[in-house]
């Protein structure tokens, strides 16, 4: 019997098998249990995030009952917003989120991956994911929004909270429900603080937004320091730790990656192993597709990671391969909701790689000891034990 349920750790262990039995078997694929539709096929993915009119992010992206439903921009910002809220919110918060203010931050990035570095590489032997993947985007979300070094680790801690469960559960824990609203309460003191006085920091620069007369409120400010937890931290951590996996599992392609493709690994990687595997909508009408209908009101799940192993799209799609071409990837999503933080994604990503590419000549990752984390929407590790031989 075909089954899938993004709450099923064997799921979690490797989802793309389970893929592609949906996209040959039922590209419309209904869970009853846990109350959701499913579109598996790369065409149907990328057509329904261009179709914000019938598939609306209103309810947020996380199927969690606590992150589902109206509340969900409490949590999700403009990303769980139609127009024209969305449209306001978005070119608002781009005022602020400038190409300027992110290519500012490379030298400081550097610097602070290098002081990372060095140590891990002394030792010859570390946890990429706890050591490494883990505090760097935590810094570097905090450096762009303004967060004092002595906060930082406190940050991270609560979003792991908010994220992660070692159980299978179809909702939040009670500890993550306290650190959401810790984190808020935080950000909200933060947002006060610069809202007294200003700083060269992103805060400062969403206080300052402006269309004419219109403003962010500081509510809506906190909504995006939340989003930044998720969408800035979670993200390139995970997606640290699945490029690094990717080529210690292949060392004819790590071997191209050291030799100046550090783009390339990266493009790759995400395309093979991203660390955000779906992304939900609510369709707002009943919406016919290969002979099924997704009635009103249905959530309805866009299996990214499943249309970038689509093999109508992608050739060899379950062969790791630095030199395939990658453009038609989902990675960032589509539409009107393409992720706004893309170019700061890929410079962390490019800025950790090539410093780590600098200091060593090859790297091992222990398989058999790694560890992974366990979410309804994202893919990636809580542990990946490395060695390293230095340069």
């Amino acid at each position: 019997m075909l089954q899938y349920s993004p709450y099923d750790f064997d799921v979690h262990n490797d989802p793309y098998p389970y893929y592609a039995r949906l996209r040959e078997q039922a590209p419309v694929f209904r869970n009853e249990t846990d109350d959701f539709w499913a579109l598996s096929r790369h065409a149907d993915v990328l057509a329904a995030l261009r179709d914000s009119t019938r598939f609306s992010s209103v309810n947020g992206l996380r199927m969690e009952p606590a992150f589902w439903g109206p509340q969900a921009e409490q949590f999700f910002s403009f990303v769980a917003m139609d127009p024209p809220k969305h449209t306001r919110m978005r070119g608002l918060v781009a005022k602020a989120f400038t190409a300027r203010r992110v290519q500012a931050l490379e030298p400081r990035l550097r610097t602070m991956a290098r002081t990372m570095i060095e140590p891990l590489v002394a030792a010859g032997s570390f946890d990429l994911m706890t050591d490494f993947a883990g505090p760097f985007p935590t810094d570097v979300i905090s450096e762009l929004v303004g967060v004092p070094e002595s906060d930082r680790e406190m940050i991270r801690k609560l979003g792991m909270e908010i994220m992660y469960s070692d159980e299978e559960s179809t909702d939040l824990r009670p500890e993550a429900v306290q650190a959401i609203g810790t984190i808020i309460g935080y950000y909200t003191e933060l947002t006060i603080a610069r809202s007294k006085h200003r700083g060269d920091d992103l805060i400062s620069g969403l206080l300052d937004a402006a269309e004419a007369d219109d403003r962010l409120t500081p509510e809506e400010i906190v909504g995006v320091l939340i989003l930044l937890v998720g969408a800035g931290i979670e993200t390139a951590m995970l997606t640290l730790g699945n490029v690094w996996h990717a080529a210690a599992r292949h060392p004819d392609q790590r071997r191209k990656a050291f030799d100046g493709r550090v783009d390339d690994w990266i493009a790759e990687s995400m395309r093979y192993d991203p660390s955000t595997q779906m992304i939900l909508r609510t369709a707002t009408e009943p919406v016919e597709l290969h002979g099924v209908t997704i009635p009103a009101g249905a959530k309805t799940v866009l299996l990214t990671g499943s249309a970038n192993r689509d093999p109508e799209v992608f050739d060899r799609p379950d062969v790791f391969d630095i030199d395939r071409d990658t453009s038609a990837s989902l990675v960032f999503g589509s539409g009107r909701h393409h992720c706004l933080g893309s170019n700061l994604g890929l410079l962390e990503l490019r800025v950790a790689l090539q410093e780590f590419v600098a200091a060593i000549a090859d790297y091992e990752v222990d398989v058999d000891n790694v560890r992974r984390i366990h979410a309804s929407n994202n893919r990636g590790f809580a542990s990946l034990p490395t060695t390293v031989t230095a340069r």
